[in-house]
């Protein structure tokens, strides 16, 4: 097995996965570059979730690669596929999908606190994020005591707290109103210009898709814009709704 030819921090080669039987993905290909921000547009059912698990390896296609600054990721142990995504990457999904038990700040501080970061240290760093997403207020309350917009700042904060390689953001603000979207998606975007964090973004808004630096489109687990589209940074258009 030999490594893609070329500087891409993410790359896809003829990626294939199916759930129960019904096709999500059908040969999708694509690179990321570093610090690029990246979004998937297509409408629900296109094969969006499955393309960010894949790339992120949560998720093992049926066929196909997927590699990493050089290294593959495909062909990793579920272990070190675990490892990868705590010390590499940050997941915001269309659900906060917060610890219960931990307070606001436990939450956005827990891959610090994984990784063994001073107990200190790690809470100054939550609060700072939190300050970002105007959330700080909350730092000590659990998530059963806020709103759904709080909890996904809350889950925003805890993927960008590391300053992970990539973000895999799946539908980051389809649950909230316009002011908590802005501000998701400021707080994002900001990072990721700021630490170079590479970005793949999922989304069937086009408000949302046309705030990256390129866009791919997906539609029945395939990729539906032109090879010369794919390779001119911009100018895919995400065109499709829901």
């Amino acid at each position: 097995m030999v490594a893609p030819p070329d500087d891409d921090a993410l790359r896809a080669l003829s990626l294939h996965h199916s759930h129960t039987g019904s096709p999500a993905l059908a040969g999708v290909s694509l690179g990321v570059g570093e610090g690029e921000i990246l979004a998937v547009c297509g409408p629900r059912g296109s094969g969006k979730t499955t393309l960010l698990r894949c790339l992120s390896g949560q998720t093992v296609p049926d066929e196909g690669e997927v590699w990493f600054n050089g290294s593959p990721v495909h062909t990793l142990t579920a272990l070190r596929r675990e490892r990868l995504r705590r010390e590499r990457f940050g997941w915001i999904g269309p659900e906060p999908s917060l610890v219960p038990e931990l307070t606001v700040w436990e939450n956005a501080a827990l891959p610090l606190l994984l990784r063994g970061t001073p107990h200190r240290q790690a809470r100054a760093a939550a609060l700072e994020w939190l300050e970002h997403l105007d959330i700080s207020a909350h730092a000590n309350r659990r998530p059963h005591a806020l709103t759904q917009p709080q909890r996904q700042r809350t889950a925003t904060a805890r993927a960008l707290i590391a300053v992970p390689s990539v973000v895999f953001a799946d539908e980051p603000t389809a649950t909230l109103h316009r002011a908590d979207r802005a501000l998701v998606l400021r707080t994002l975007l900001a990072a990721a210009r700021s630490h170079r964090i590479t970005v793949v973004l999922a989304s069937h808004d086009p408000e949302v898709t046309a705030l990256a630096d390129r866009t791919v489109t997906l539609l029945d687990g395939r990729r539906t814009d032109t090879p010369e589209a794919a390779d001119a940074e911009g100018q895919a258009e995400c065109s499709l709704s829901v």
